[in-house]
């Protein structure tokens, strides 16, 4: 089904070959390197040299859980006007999960902000972002950045990533993205997929293959081969999607006369360029997808990555499912989360099926689960079905093909563009509840389920052909390999009027006399100050798991409302995996204050020290020890919340992301790594002279430990390559004093 080569490939008139087999002298070669797509397009936007890209992007994007975020900070930085075409959508805070006004007022924030600085504005209910960008903004061979980690274009030729805030505020004063030139793989289609076959299957299966041995982490996968000739552009935006579950940093796909046609119907055939590699490209490895061998999948809580074949776990159901509901056992403490108890007479019954935003509200999806579900009925029991389109013009053409009456004649209920079932804030399942969702992401708790407070439900993502096939037989987990329907499909028609006639269109437009419309709960950023000579930092959190989400970090769902105003929102912090974070971080926190309006540590933490004196320049601050932290969403607000906090650094023995350990440092922290978790809550780290080694550029620093039962130890920390513009923002305190000092 799907086999990886960890070396490198030569992809040679279309066909693979490895690189020991390929005679090829130095010169040819480096040409090979240069004749990827991705390559092509980073070299376009590259203002750098050597293997540190400095990078222009065409585009911004960003929604409404991040761009209040994103302007404010750009504002105390010196933001006078939008540089580039920045697109806000409103797709994430469209529902008010806590009551008054806060979540429209971000919008009402937002719009003034697209009139002031020159921006794009899409209404609540439109659009989700990305389908909103696919639509109306991607552009064959151009670079989109967006404030959301599914920020994913590939399909249509466009290289996207998705970063934490920081990144788009660099964009925004006209500084560039800065990385080390990250490596390409293949992902080599081949074959044509069966009937009943979706991309969420081919996603998930690409998911499985490459996440947990991290051959895709910060790489950019190319999608070439012939097999792309047999799939539609709904089907393509759908496994491209979903490569972000992969851990690597962008996609991007060669195109053809699909994509030429997509972008016709959207009218904006100029927008299309062709792009195939050169006769001769190199990659760093390769994927190679027999897409005949697909079948339909499924990701079992709790992550996207624990993925079987519906037909493996329907042949074994109580030997997987034990192992999954042990899993749950250990977030929800008291021992009653169960999931073999949706085994009834040997078939797997489940409680909701969900097909919803960037990923599984799109056209086609939908269309072929009105055909599945023709003439029958979602039953009148426990079972749900809950659809989302993912724009307007999507429904309209549902609405218009007849899909859309189809689809309600079932007793599935049609609801508007909106992300919350991806973050928790929408259709979140009974305690005890398995809910099946063609949507981004299954991680624990994501749902919106509070472990807690004793609630914990189960999401596993299957693809909307065989959410629809189970929802046929009420419930039942049933492959769409086994639904008799007809697959032809009315052909999409875009209606862009929708948009014209509501979207606020400002690019190039900014009217510095616009006043923002700030509401009462979107607050500045609390001031930070510049890291001292000396560190003494006590760990206040420890998780080992094997992988922390950002969810995990910062909790999604009703916190969202929260996240215009950082005091607030911090208060949230870690509140779901360790809920007495906050207080021990208060408590360093509260020691740092009166140290520097006294110029002394306390007498208690001094005896906590065993007598130990710190030196003078000795800044105290909080630290986050965890196994590999980052997971997930793109959402800094997993690292600024640790910061507002008193937050000065992660421990990590790896970190699970680059714009996770990217978030820290642009909130002046600094991302320490270990050899191996050896700290416990409540100990303190006295880093000497520390400003002094991060100006340097040394990554190695002695620690000394002092342990809680007054022993002391010495280890080692590395700090990991930093960039001169990274090391000065650690040592201003954050990205925003960096800016405001001239830089």
């Amino acid at each position: 089904m799907i086999r990886l080569i960890r070396q490198g490939v030569y992809l040679r008139n279309g066909r693979l070959e490895k690189e020991s087999q390929a005679f090829m002298t130095s010169d040819k070669k480096e040409k090979a390197i240069a004749g990827t797509i991705a390559a092509r397009i980073l070299a376009a936007h590259n203002a750098g040299g050597g293997d540190t890209l400095r990078l222009w992007f065409d585009a911004l994007t960003s929604h409404d859980i991040t761009y209040v975020g994103i302007i404010q900070t750009a504002r105390a930085s010196g933001l006078k006007e939008f540089p580039l075409p920045y697109y806000l959508t409103n797709c994430h805070n469209s529902l008010c999960a806590v009551g008054g006004t806060i979540n429209e007022d971000d919008h009402v924030f937002g719009l003034s902000a697209a009139k002031k600085y020159g921006g794009e504005y899409v209404p609540a209910h439109l659009a989700v972002i990305h389908q909103y960008l696919r639509e109306t903004a991607a552009k064959s061979g151009e670079m989109v950045l967006g404030s959301d980690s599914h920020t994913r274009y590939g399909a249509l030729g466009t290289l996207a990533v998705g970063e934490g805030g920081g990144e788009l505020v660099k964009q925004l004063l006209r500084k560039t993205y800065d990385i080390a030139r990250p490596q390409i793989v293949a992902v080599y289609l081949k074959g044509k997929l069966r009937r009943g076959v979706g991309p969420h299957d081919v996603a998930l299966a690409l998911v499985k293959a490459t996440y947990a041995n991290g051959f895709a982490k910060n790489k950019i996968l190319e999608f070439v081969g012939p097999g792309i000739a047999g799939l539609s552009m709904d089907f393509r935006n759908g496994i491209d999607v979903m490569t972000t579950e992969t851990a690597c940093l962008s996609s991007v796909w060669q195109t053809d006369e699909k994509t030429r046609e997509y972008f016709a119907e959207h009218g904006r055939e100029g927008d299309w360029k062709p792009l195939s590699p050169e006769p001769v490209a190199y990659y760093d490895g390769a994927v190679i997808v027999d897409l005949s061998r697909i079948e339909p999948m499924i990701a079992l809580p709790f992550h996207p990555s624990n993925v079987y074949s519906l037909r493996e776990l329907t042949e074994n159901p109580y030997e997987i499912l034990s192992r999954v509901e042990e899993q749950g056992r250990e977030i929800k403490k008291d021992g009653t989360f169960r999931l073999t108890d949706k085994i009834r007479d040997g078939k797997i019954c489940v409680d909701q099926g969900v097909i919803a935003g960037c990923a599984g509200g799109l056209y086609e999806n939908l269309a072929e689960t009105a055909e599945i579900l023709r003439g029958k009925s979602v039953g009148n029991g426990a079972f749900s079905l809950n659809l989302y389109p993912a724009s307007q013009p999507i429904l309209k053409a549902l609405t218009d093909a007849g899909y859309l009456s189809a689809l309600l004649g079932t007793g599935a209920i049609v609801k508007t563009a909106f992300c919350g079932p991806c973050f928790g804030a929408g259709d979140v399942p009974a305690d005890n509840a398995l809910s099946v969702r063609h949507t981004t992401r299954n991680f624990e708790n994501r749902e919106g389920s509070k472990p807690g407070e004793g609630q914990l439900a189960a999401v596993a993502l299957m693809d909307a052909r065989s959410i629809a096939a189970t929802a046929a037989c009420g419930g039942v987990l049933t492959s769409a390999l086994d639904a008799e329907y007809v697959r032809r499909l009315k052909k999409y028609r875009y209606d862009g009027d929708i948009y014209r006639k509501r979207v606020y269109c400002g690019v190039g437009n900014p009217q510095p006399d616009q006043p923002l419309v700030i509401g009462p709960n979107i607050a500045d950023w609390p001031e930070q100050i510049a890291l001292g000579k000396h560190l003494l930092l006590r760990v206040v959190s420890v998780i080992k798991d094997r992988v922390t989400t950002t969810d995990e970090l910062i909790p999604s769902g009703e916190t969202s409302s929260y996240r215009s105003n950082p005091l607030k929102l911090s208060r949230f912090t870690l509140s779901r995996k360790d809920p007495g974070y906050v207080e021990r971080a208060d408590a360093v926190w509260a020691e740092e204050k009166l140290r520097r309006e006294t110029g002394k540590f306390s007498s208690a933490l001094l005896e906590k020290l065993g007598g130990f004196l710190p030196p003078e320049g000795t800044m105290l601050g909080s630290a986050v020890a965890a196994r590999c932290p980052g997971d997930g969403s793109a959402r800094e607000q997993a690292a600024s919340c640790q910061r507002v906090l008193g937050g000065i650094a992660n421990i990590a023995e790896s970190y699970a992301t680059k714009r996770y350990r990217t978030n820290l440092i642009n909130w002046g922290m600094i991302p320490f790594v270990c050899e191996k978790l050896a700290f416990k809550t409540g100990e303190y780290l006295f880093v000497e002279n520390i400003a002094e080694t991060i100006a340097s550029g040394e990554t190695r620093v002695l620690v000394k430990v002092f342990s809680a039962n007054g022993q002391t130890r010495d280890t080692v920390l590395t700090i990991g390559e930093l960039t001169a513009d990274e090391r000065k923002i650690l040592l201003s305190g954050c990205l925003i004093n960096y800016y405001r000092a001239g830089n």
